[in-house]
Protein backbone atom coordinates (compact mmCIF):
# COMPACT_ATOMS: atom_id res chain seq x y z
CA UNK A 1 0.00 0.00 0.00
CA UNK A 2 1.50 3.75 -1.20
CA UNK A 3 1.97 5.81 2.40
CA UNK A 4 2.73 9.48 2.96
CA UNK A 5 4.89 9.52 5.55
CA UNK A 6 8.47 10.53 6.65
CA UNK A 7 11.68 8.58 4.55
CA UNK A 8 11.69 5.23 5.89
CA UNK A 9 12.90 1.30 4.87
CA UNK A 10 13.24 -1.57 6.86
CA UNK A 11 11.10 -3.59 9.18
CA UNK A 12 8.91 -2.20 12.00
CA UNK A 13 6.43 -4.31 14.09
CA UNK A 14 4.33 -6.28 11.70
CA UNK A 15 5.09 -3.85 8.48
CA UNK A 16 7.96 -3.58 6.19
CA UNK A 17 8.40 -0.09 4.46
CA UNK A 18 10.56 0.32 1.47
CA UNK A 19 10.67 2.51 -1.68
CA UNK A 20 9.36 1.82 -4.56
CA UNK A 21 9.00 3.49 -8.49
CA UNK A 22 5.82 5.24 -7.67
CA UNK A 23 6.89 5.93 -3.97
CA UNK A 24 6.74 4.66 -0.52
CA UNK A 25 4.95 1.63 0.09
CA UNK A 26 4.31 -0.23 3.49
CA UNK A 27 3.36 -4.22 3.39
CA UNK A 28 2.94 -6.56 5.73
CA UNK A 29 6.22 -8.79 7.08
CA UNK A 30 6.19 -12.23 5.55
CA UNK A 31 8.18 -15.14 6.19
CA UNK A 32 11.48 -15.34 4.02
CA UNK A 33 12.11 -18.51 1.68
CA UNK A 34 14.85 -20.44 3.04
CA UNK A 35 15.14 -22.81 0.04
CA UNK A 36 19.08 -23.58 0.68
CA UNK A 37 19.57 -24.05 -2.95
CA UNK A 38 23.52 -25.12 -3.27
CA UNK A 39 24.18 -21.70 -4.36
CA UNK A 40 22.62 -20.48 -1.60
CA UNK A 41 24.63 -22.60 0.99
CA UNK A 42 27.80 -21.67 -0.76
CA UNK A 43 27.55 -18.17 -0.47
CA UNK A 44 27.15 -18.56 3.18
CA UNK A 45 29.85 -21.28 3.33
CA UNK A 46 32.39 -18.17 2.07
CA UNK A 47 30.77 -15.83 4.65
CA UNK A 48 31.93 -18.04 7.75
CA UNK A 49 35.08 -18.89 6.59
CA UNK A 50 35.80 -15.15 5.64
CA UNK A 51 34.45 -14.01 9.02
CA UNK A 52 36.88 -16.94 11.06
CA UNK A 53 39.59 -14.59 8.56
CA UNK A 54 38.83 -11.40 10.69
CA UNK A 55 38.78 -13.32 14.06
CA UNK A 56 42.33 -15.00 12.55
CA UNK A 57 43.80 -11.72 12.32
CA UNK A 58 46.23 -9.41 14.70
CA UNK A 59 45.14 -6.50 15.75
CA UNK A 60 47.75 -4.43 14.21
CA UNK A 61 45.97 -6.10 10.99
CA UNK A 62 42.51 -5.34 12.08
CA UNK A 63 43.59 -1.92 12.77
CA UNK A 64 44.56 -1.38 9.01
CA UNK A 65 41.27 -2.31 7.64
CA UNK A 66 39.78 -0.16 10.12
CA UNK A 67 41.72 3.05 8.86
CA UNK A 68 41.29 1.33 4.91
CA UNK A 69 37.49 1.39 5.44
CA UNK A 70 37.04 5.29 6.33
CA UNK A 71 37.12 5.76 3.10
CA UNK A 72 35.11 3.34 1.98
CA UNK A 73 31.34 3.97 1.46
CA UNK A 74 28.12 2.26 2.28
CA UNK A 75 25.62 1.94 -0.70
CA UNK A 76 23.05 4.71 -0.56
CA UNK A 77 19.83 4.30 1.00
CA UNK A 78 17.13 7.07 1.95
CA UNK A 79 19.51 9.32 -0.21
CA UNK A 80 22.33 8.35 3.09
CA UNK A 81 25.26 6.46 3.07
CA UNK A 82 28.13 6.08 5.83
CA UNK A 83 31.98 4.78 6.09
CA UNK A 84 32.22 1.04 6.35
CA UNK A 85 33.70 -0.56 9.51
CA UNK A 86 36.86 -2.46 9.01
CA UNK A 87 34.87 -5.99 9.28
CA UNK A 88 32.63 -4.53 6.86
CA UNK A 89 35.28 -3.63 4.12
CA UNK A 90 36.99 -7.05 5.44
CA UNK A 91 34.11 -9.14 4.40
CA UNK A 92 33.06 -7.41 1.64
CA UNK A 93 36.75 -7.17 -0.18
CA UNK A 94 37.63 -11.36 0.42
CA UNK A 95 33.74 -12.59 -0.32
CA UNK A 96 33.87 -11.02 -3.51
CA UNK A 97 37.50 -12.56 -4.30
CA UNK A 98 36.05 -15.60 -3.09
CA UNK A 99 33.20 -15.28 -5.45
CA UNK A 100 35.83 -15.49 -8.39
CA UNK A 101 37.96 -18.12 -7.11
CA UNK A 102 40.94 -15.38 -6.13
CA UNK A 103 42.99 -15.85 -2.94
CA UNK A 104 41.51 -14.09 0.46
CA UNK A 105 43.98 -10.91 1.83
CA UNK A 106 44.62 -10.18 5.17
CA UNK A 107 45.67 -6.29 4.16
CA UNK A 108 43.82 -4.17 3.00
CA UNK A 109 44.04 -3.41 -0.73
CA UNK A 110 44.05 0.27 -2.63
CA UNK A 111 41.36 1.01 -4.56
CA UNK A 112 41.79 0.72 -7.71
CA UNK A 113 41.58 3.37 -10.88
CA UNK A 114 38.74 1.03 -13.22
CA UNK A 115 39.34 1.38 -16.63
CA UNK A 116 36.60 2.71 -18.77
CA UNK A 117 34.05 0.03 -19.14
CA UNK A 118 33.61 -1.89 -22.87
CA UNK A 119 30.09 -2.90 -22.77
CA UNK A 120 27.96 -0.33 -24.44
CA UNK A 121 24.81 -1.61 -25.08
CA UNK A 122 22.51 -4.66 -25.18
CA UNK A 123 21.45 -6.29 -28.48
CA UNK A 124 18.43 -9.00 -28.30
CA UNK A 125 18.04 -10.83 -31.75
CA UNK A 126 15.88 -13.65 -33.23
CA UNK A 127 17.15 -15.72 -36.12
CA UNK A 128 14.30 -18.38 -37.02
CA UNK A 129 13.00 -18.78 -32.88
CA UNK A 130 16.82 -19.15 -31.75
CA UNK A 131 17.62 -15.69 -29.34
CA UNK A 132 20.93 -14.61 -28.74
CA UNK A 133 22.19 -11.50 -26.27
CA UNK A 134 25.62 -9.88 -27.16
CA UNK A 135 26.62 -6.64 -25.60
CA UNK A 136 28.73 -4.53 -27.84
CA UNK A 137 31.85 -3.98 -27.17
CA UNK A 138 34.29 -1.39 -28.62
CA UNK A 139 36.71 -2.54 -26.43
CA UNK A 140 38.00 -5.62 -25.26
CA UNK A 141 36.46 -6.20 -21.93
CA UNK A 142 39.25 -7.69 -20.40
CA UNK A 143 39.15 -10.15 -17.43
CA UNK A 144 37.48 -8.08 -14.90
CA UNK A 145 33.95 -7.05 -16.81
CA UNK A 146 31.82 -8.59 -14.43
CA UNK A 147 27.73 -9.79 -15.90
CA UNK A 148 24.77 -9.88 -13.74
CA UNK A 149 21.40 -10.49 -14.93
CA UNK A 150 17.50 -10.93 -13.95
CA UNK A 151 14.91 -13.28 -14.79
CA UNK A 152 13.11 -12.16 -17.95
CA UNK A 153 10.78 -9.54 -16.76
CA UNK A 154 7.55 -8.19 -18.35
CA UNK A 155 8.01 -5.22 -20.79
CA UNK A 156 5.82 -3.03 -19.19
CA UNK A 157 8.83 -3.36 -16.02
CA UNK A 158 10.89 0.27 -15.81
CA UNK A 159 12.98 -0.71 -13.22
CA UNK A 160 14.98 -3.85 -11.69
CA UNK A 161 17.10 -4.63 -8.58
CA UNK A 162 17.50 -8.59 -8.28
CA UNK A 163 20.31 -9.11 -9.95
CA UNK A 164 22.44 -12.80 -9.54
CA UNK A 165 26.04 -13.23 -10.77
CA UNK A 166 26.49 -14.92 -14.32
CA UNK A 167 29.87 -14.89 -14.54
CA UNK A 168 32.97 -12.96 -16.23
CA UNK A 169 32.55 -11.10 -19.95
CA UNK A 170 33.71 -13.26 -22.78
CA UNK A 171 35.78 -11.68 -25.20
CA UNK A 172 34.46 -9.27 -27.93
CA UNK A 173 34.54 -10.66 -31.50
CA UNK A 174 34.24 -7.88 -34.25
CA UNK A 175 32.87 -5.69 -31.49
CA UNK A 176 30.15 -8.14 -29.86
CA UNK A 177 30.09 -10.10 -26.68
CA UNK A 178 28.07 -12.89 -26.57
CA UNK A 179 26.61 -13.74 -23.63
CA UNK A 180 23.95 -15.87 -24.35
CA UNK A 181 24.94 -18.97 -22.79
CA UNK A 182 25.93 -17.50 -19.33
CA UNK A 183 22.42 -15.78 -19.31
CA UNK A 184 20.49 -18.97 -20.40
CA UNK A 185 22.88 -20.99 -18.37
CA UNK A 186 21.07 -19.44 -15.08
CA UNK A 187 17.29 -18.15 -16.23
CA UNK A 188 16.97 -20.59 -19.40
CA UNK A 189 16.12 -19.44 -22.94
CA UNK A 190 14.24 -16.03 -22.41
CA UNK A 191 10.50 -15.63 -23.59
CA UNK A 192 9.76 -13.50 -26.59
CA UNK A 193 8.37 -9.94 -25.61
CA UNK A 194 9.87 -10.63 -21.83
CA UNK A 195 12.32 -7.69 -21.10
CA UNK A 196 16.06 -9.00 -20.67
CA UNK A 197 18.21 -7.16 -17.99
CA UNK A 198 21.69 -7.10 -17.68
CA UNK A 199 23.76 -5.36 -15.16
CA UNK A 200 27.81 -4.61 -15.45
CA UNK A 201 30.43 -3.93 -13.76
CA UNK A 202 34.26 -4.43 -12.95
CA UNK A 203 35.85 -6.46 -10.19
CA UNK A 204 39.70 -5.13 -9.28
CA UNK A 205 40.93 -6.58 -6.16
CA UNK A 206 38.07 -7.68 -4.62
CA UNK A 207 36.82 -4.22 -5.44
CA UNK A 208 33.87 -3.12 -7.34
CA UNK A 209 33.15 0.17 -10.09
CA UNK A 210 29.59 1.35 -9.80
CA UNK A 211 27.60 -1.11 -12.21
CA UNK A 212 25.80 -0.11 -15.42
CA UNK A 213 22.13 -1.45 -16.67
CA UNK A 214 21.00 -2.51 -19.72
CA UNK A 215 18.34 -4.24 -20.58
CA UNK A 216 16.56 -5.35 -24.52
CA UNK A 217 13.10 -7.26 -25.04
CA UNK A 218 13.20 -10.26 -27.36
CA UNK A 219 11.91 -9.72 -30.84
CA UNK A 220 9.56 -12.23 -32.04
CA UNK A 221 11.50 -14.27 -35.27
CA UNK A 222 11.07 -12.50 -38.30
Amino acid sequence: MKILDIPQSGKRGLNVSQNSPFGQISRAAGRVANPRTPLQLAVRDTMGRVAAGWRALTETQRVAWMVAAKSAMSNTRLNQSGSLSGFLLFTKINCTLAQFGQEQVQAPPDQPQFPALAPQNLSVSNTAGVIALKLTCPTSPGENTIIRGAEPRSQGRETCSDYRLLGTCPAAVQGSADITSLYTARFGVPPVAKKVYIQVNQVVDGWESLPRTFWGIVPAAP
